[in-house]
């Protein structure tokens, strides 16, 4: 017997929902004043965050329109030749930190040029499937926190995503060949 199980996603949210809203009333909780202060601490949270979200929105858009990722890309390509990441995902290795949409289209780019069994469709794939927003990250969460000094996790995200972007090739190379 096969189940259809597609339509019971469209219950489990609502069911959720109904089971949460029935265990706030059966311990006397006040939900709906309850829903209304969340909400606002929300609203508060997303006025806090607009602002920093925005400086970096345009930081992206003006390095991007500046040509200063592709400079820096020409200035880094003796070290990634030297590492063996393919000097096609040099982009996407410079913007993955910075943002997330501009780094799926980077992605999409490299995909669309040079095919997803390609070594350079393959090493994006992985930087892809590896790396964080760092920045954007640190932004959202620190902002929403109101953490003034970040301290080490810039420097050790950072390090994090060059693993990724250096070892991306590494096990490409070990797993698919060249």
């Amino acid at each position: 017997m096969v189940v259809n199980i597609t339509g019971a996603s469209d219950y489990i949210l609502p069911f959720i929902a109904a089971l949460i809203v029935g265990f706030g009333l059966f311990k006397k909780v006040p939900v709906f004043e309850c829903f209304i202060e969340g909400a606002k601490g929300g609203l508060q949270t997303v006025y806090n965050l607009v602002p920093a979200i925005i400086a970096l929105t345009l930081g992206v858009g003006m390095l991007s329109a500046s040509g200063a990722f592709m400079i820096l890309g020409r200035l880094f390509r003796p070290l990634t030749s030297l590492l063996g990441i393919p000097p096609e995902v040099l982009p996407l290795c410079l913007i993955s930190p910075i943002s997330g949409s501009g780094s799926i289209t980077v992605f999409e780019n490299i995909l669309k040029a040079y095919g997803a069994d390609s070594f350079p469709g393959r090493v994006a794939s992985v930087i892809s499937g590896s790396t964080e927003t760092t920045f954007y990250a640190v932004t959202v969460y620190y902002g929403a926190a109101e953490v003034k000094k970040t301290r080490h996790t810039i420097p050790a995200a950072l390090a994090g995503d060059l693993a990724s972007f250096v070892l991306s090739g590494v096990f490409v190379r070990l797993f698919f060949g060249n």
